[in-house]
């Protein structure tokens, strides 16, 4: 079981690093694991987070582990002054582990299959909105 931290991350330019700041740790299954990106613009409420929750299946033999996370879009309003949400970027995304396989097994799809998602052809598909063709 890992403990809760800060996550530092490149932003989009590949180079300057961005801190995604450990906000509250799991309370245990169903209750999630929360980060923030405090250092975006806007109040606490428009910043950029993500939760982790992880629970069993309801057969008790596959440890399920899911992501959500919401990307505002914040712009100052000409008018007004205020900052406000143009609109949110929403992912969610769902790992099924079953515990009757090898450790070998489970570090690898661990580690390939988020690295699939955070490959440039994958990025590519999700900055523009479409899957390769």
């Amino acid at each position: 079981m890992a403990a809760l931290a800060d996550i530092t991350i490149k932003k989009a330019d590949g180079t300057t690093d961005i801190v995604w700041s450990a906000v509250a740790g799991s309370g245990g299954d169903k209750s999630p694991a929360i980060w923030r990106s405090n250092s975006a613009v806007g109040t606490t409420g428009q910043n950029p987070v993500m939760n982790c929750t992880a629970r069993w299946n309801t057969a008790g033999d596959v440890r399920r582990v899911d992501f959500s996370a919401t990307f505002p879009s914040v712009y100052t309003n000409a008018s007004t002054g205020q900052v406000e949400t143009r609109a949110k970027m929403n992912f969610t995304g769902s790992f099924a582990v079953p515990q009757n396989i090898s450790a070998t097994d489970i570090n690898e799809f661990a580690a390939q299959i988020p690295n699939l998602v955070a490959s440039a052809l994958l990025k590519g598909s999700i900055a523009t909105g479409f899957a390769p063709y």
